[in-house]
This record gives C-alpha cells, structure tokens and sequence, in this order.
C-alpha cells in the first residue's frame, strides 16, 4: 500500500462539496426546506477523530516497545493502517460534504434556524479536520523505518 496522498484527500473533499451543494439545493427545492444539519453529526465525528488518536497513541507505544507494553502482532498493525486509511478518506467525504452544504446555506443567514445549521456544519468540518488527521497520523505511525531489516516490498504497511 502506498501512502495516502493529500491531493487524493483534496480531491475527495472538493468532490463531496459539490455533491453536497447541489444536494442541498435539491433538496430546497423539491422539499420547499433547507437540508438539515443534525448536531449529532460532529458529534460522532468528534469520536471517531477521537478514537484513532486514543488507537495511536497506544499503538506507538507497543511499536516502540515501552516498558508495560505488550508487543504488537504484525497483522494488527496492517489493521491499523487500513483503518487509519478509512478514517482519513471518511473525514475528507464528510467534511467537503458538510462544506458544500454551508455554502448552499450561506444565503440564508439572517435567519436564525439556517444560522443554527451553519454553525453545526462548521463544527462538523472542523471534526472532521481532525478526523483526517488523526488517520493520517495512525498511518505514519504504522509506517516502516527505512532502515529497518524488512524486505523493500514492505517498506510501508
């Protein structure tokens, strides 16, 4: 597996914006009403960002071996990097998709329920900000020292 890619991640998110305006947009306009933006939305985001950095955390502590620790099975940490993948490619798709949909509400802003929606989509984007970057940092922590004695192909997990 080659490393994941910023552009890709750009990429993901400028895609998932614009399906997310134009989903908001159809939605006003055959439901007569803005897509709402529930606040429980950057709330699960929030713990899945979370989550993989509490993962990292424990994980970088077993790969380095520190006292109390218990040694990693390789396969974990194979695990570990397509979770962290997911993760990072999840909060690039959620996240444009909320920024699409902030932009479709920008109109809107005088009225305090539409502000409200903003507000939760900012939240969101935020989390899910941190979202990839607590992917991105799990897959770096998975990552093989090239100095290492592993074969070249498994240079990276």
């Amino acid at each position: 597996m080659s490393p994941t890619k910023i552009s890709s991640l750009l990429t993901y998110a400028l895609v998932s914006g614009a399906v997310g305006f134009a989903t908001a947009k159809i939605f006003d306009v055959l439901a007569n009403r803005n897509l709402p933006l529930s606040w429980s939305l950057p709330a699960l985001v929030g713990i899945l960002a979370l989550s993989i950095w509490l993962w990292t955390r424990g994980l970088t502590s077993r790969l380095h071996g520190r006292p109390g620790t218990k040694p990693i099975d390789p396969l974990v940490v194979a695990r570990s990097v397509a979770i962290a993948m997911a993760t990072s490619r999840t909060g690039a798709l959620v996240g444009g998709f909320v920024v699409g949909v902030i932009a479709a509400l920008l109109g809107g802003w005088d009225v305090p329920y539409v502000r409200e929606q903003i507000l939760a989509g900012a939240v969101t984007a935020v989390m899910s900000l941190l979202a990839v970057l607590a992917g991105l940092g799990l897959e770096r922590a998975c990552r093989v020292p090239p100095d290492s004695a592993a074969p070249s192909s498994m240079e990276r997990l």
